[in-house]
């Protein structure tokens, strides 16, 4: 194989330079959608996960750390359902209903990745992982839902696929409070510091931003 010639050479350099933002952590936010997004509270104000997901998002563009919005779809004629509604989930998620919807102001910018998947693992079938290492990125921070079901499987993968996963307990939803909590200790099992609340992710977060190391990660550096 011959070499590069200077115009080869050139224009790799041209890509490089006006690629993708490099950053080794990126936030995840997993079906922050109508479909699966808790109720309001009693008061009417936003159910606390979705705000702390907010928060997040809101730290994560302040710091030029990317963002990936993860959003379930589902082709009306149900082609690309699978085992879906196998247990006790219903129809969820399909084209062009308000129930697949993001929630209210929520989504990604021009500049911001979505992620369009058919099954649980936000890596299943789709080009997350691409994505990701386009970034550069090695830590996850995973939000949404349902903690037991997309988020967990999601999180599986993300270690399948060697990435450190950081699972904020505070920002994910899930079918009930025990299977959020199994959850959680079953991400844990697989990476010790798997979990973290969501001030630890906003401090992971800004601290990757200026460099340095948060104390919440000294146990296990990332």
């Amino acid at each position: 194989m011959s070499a590069p010639t200077p115009r080869q050479l050139r224009s790799r350099q041209t890509m490089t330079e006006t690629g993708a933002k490099k950053s080794d952590v990126a936030l995840v936010c997993i079906d922050v959608q109508r479909d699966f997004v808790p109720p309001p509270t009693a008061d009417g104000s936003e159910a606390e996960p979705v705000q702390r997901i907010r928060e997040l998002v809101a730290t994560a563009r302040e710091n030029d750390v990317p963002v990936i919005f993860v959003r379930e779809l589902h082709n009306p004629s149900l082609v690309d359902l699978g085992r879906e509604v196998d247990g006790v989930e219903g129809l969820h998620c399909i084209e062009g209903t308000t129930g697949a919807d993001f929630v209210e102001g929520f989504g990604p910018r021009p500049d911001e990745y979505q992620i369009r998947k058919r099954r649980y693992s936000a890596f299943f079938g789709t080009d997350l992982d691409i994505v990701l290492r386009g970034y550069g990125v090695n830590t996850i921070v995973l939000t949404g839902g349902l903690t037991d079901v997309c988020v967990h499987y999601t999180a599986v993968d993300a270690h399948q696929h060697d990435y450190h996963v950081r699972v904020v307990e505070d920002a994910v939803f899930a079918s009930s409070p025990p299977a959020h909590e199994a959850a959680l200790a079953a991400m844990k099992y697989l990476q010790i510091n798997a979990v973290l609340d969501s001030d630890d992710a906003g401090a992971l977060i800004r601290a990757r931003a200026t460099g340095t190391q948060p104390a919440i990660a000294a146990a296990t550096p990332v």
